[in-house]
């Protein structure tokens, strides 16, 4: 999987009619994900985009539809880091289209620093460089 992360400065359009439904800060972001879970007894798989990410979800454009509630797990290929950092257990929260909102369930100790780690330095670039 490729990576790239995003300019933090640049706006990701939110569909019409979609609230902003989650609570803290998103760093903007574009990075590949793999996700799968189980809709109607059949397996899914698919991969999408990481649009934007906090320490509680992610924002995800999926080439798959998939439906709230849905129990997944995702491996999101972190920038600067060797292995795809996986989330065994998360939901989905919302849906629009192909976007759709999955809440993260529990991280292991190294994944939740590795996330911290990366949600800091973004943030810290984006308020160095002004956004830039």
């Amino acid at each position: 999987m490729s990576t790239h992360v995003a300019d933090t400065a640049a706006p990701i359009p939110k569909p019409h009619g979609q609230s902003d439904r989650r609570h803290g800060d998103r760093t903007p972001a574009l990075f590949s994900v793999l996700y799968s879970g189980m809709d109607s007894g059949q397996m899914l798989m698919s991969d999408g985009i990481v649009i934007d990410f906090s320490q509680r979800g992610v924002g995800i454009c999926g080439n798959r539809l998939v439906v709230p509630g849905m129990a997944m797990a995702l491996f999101i290929d972190l920038p600067g880091r060797g292995e795809p950092l996986c989330i065994a257990q998360s939901r989905v929260s919302w849906v629009v289209g192909h976007r759709f909102g999955v809440k993260l369930g529990s991280l292991t100790l190294e994944d939740k620093k590795q996330l911290q780690y990366f949600l800091r330095d973004r943030v810290t670039h984006s308020d160095c460089d002004g956004g830039i």
